[in-house]
């Protein structure tokens, strides 16, 4: 299509990419070392199992988040309103991709603009952090929350991914105080991410002091942001030094006990590499409040609504069935459910 922006063009090319070529990271998510104890005698019915809650102030069928993906180029309008109905369908939470090309041109807006189709979901706008310190401010980040008339704001953090990124943004001095100054001027919940490759104990701890209101640790294990950049890269040199970080970050299932030891209460999103209902259940167990998908779901959206709603009802059947198997009717007693660790 002409005329399109580098941060366009940029983004049509992360969705092919990942819907082509093996970005998978070198490490493991951690959760194959994790187990539930087998109830030969739940005490329950399955018909039974309550997977519902409520997360800032709109209710929920399933713990379960379709992680941000995608947005800001034309093709990319299709897939959101495909993931979009599927969540209205299915009752389950969604976040965008981010919303920076539909700030830089406003004829992308509606690539992100979802509510028609889905006026009951959890829907989170999205911005890198860094933007920030680029220029970016809270007019803006209220923008984006308006232009998807969003319940919340996700501030990604891509350290590695920009520092791979020809012409990537890499100042990240004094963001802190810059996300400090969003969390307080917003009138909705902020919440911070990685990208792929996880939050540390002081990141958490320092996020949380500053007010987010989630965590998404978005560990190690499932896309590699770096290895999706390997594949944009515009020469060898490029190349090798994506490809250098194939096995980079913290494995998902540390990242969520970080988090989750820096603050006791704040919800948190568990993402990256999560694959089945199993996967999100034994996240659920670690601490977690959500699990959130991204690959399975943008390859369902790539061939219809009706194979992405099937995916979610997959993975939420799973997830009943695992917690009638480990004896817990509801995500309180999931949370309380012990895990033995090889």
């Amino acid at each position: 299509m002409p005329n399109q922006s580098p941060t366009s063009v940029r983004k049509a090319d992360h969705i092919r990419i990942c819907l082509q070529e093996n970005v998978q990271s070198g490490l493991t998510t951690g959760l194959e070392n994790y187990h539930f104890t087998h109830q030969a005698l739940p005490e329950l019915n399955l018909a039974d199992i309550d997977l519902t809650l409520s997360l800032f102030g709109r209710p929920l069928r399933a713990p379960l988040l379709i992680s941000s993906m995608t947005g800001g180029t034309p093709g990319a309008a299709s897939i959101n309103r495909t993931l979009a109905l599927a969540a209205q369908e299915t009752g389950v939470a969604m976040g965008l991709g981010s919303q920076r090309a539909a700030l830089e041109d406003s004829a992308l807006a509606s690539t992100f603009q979802v509510r028609d189709i889905a006026p009951g979901i959890l829907l989170f706008a999205n911005l890198g952090a860094i933007q920030l310190n680029n220029g970016l401010g809270v007019e803006d980040c209220q923008r984006a929350v308006d232009m998807a008339e969003a319940d919340g704001l996700i501030l990604h953090l891509n350290p590695l991914q920009e520092a791979v990124q020809p012409g990537g943004n890499t100042n990240f001095g004094g963001l802190l105080g810059e996300i400090e100054t969003v969390c307080g001027a917003l009138n909705v919940p902020v919440i911070v991410k990685e990208v792929g490759w996880g939050l540390s104990p002081g990141a958490a701890r320092q996020l949380v002091g500053v007010g987010v209101s989630a965590l998404d640790v978005a560990g190690a294990g499932g896309t590699s942001w770096t290895q999706v950049e390997m594949h944009r890269a515009r020469n060898k040199s490029q190349r090798d030094i994506a490809a250098a970080f194939h096995d980079w970050g913290i494995p998902t299932t540390e990242a969520i006990l970080h988090a989750r030891k820096a603050s006791p209460n704040i919800p948190l999103f568990a993402s990256g590499g999560l694959q089945t209902g199993v996967d999100i259940a034994k996240c659920l167990a670690l601490g977690a409040t959500l699990g959130g998908m991204a690959g399975p779901f943008l390859r369902a959206a790539a061939i219809s609504p009706e194979r992405t709603i099937q995916a979610i009802q997959n993975i939420k059947r799973e997830l009943k069935i695992t917690m009638f198997a480990a004896g817990a009717g509801d995500l309180t007693e999931l949370a309380q459910t012990p895990l033995t660790k090889k």
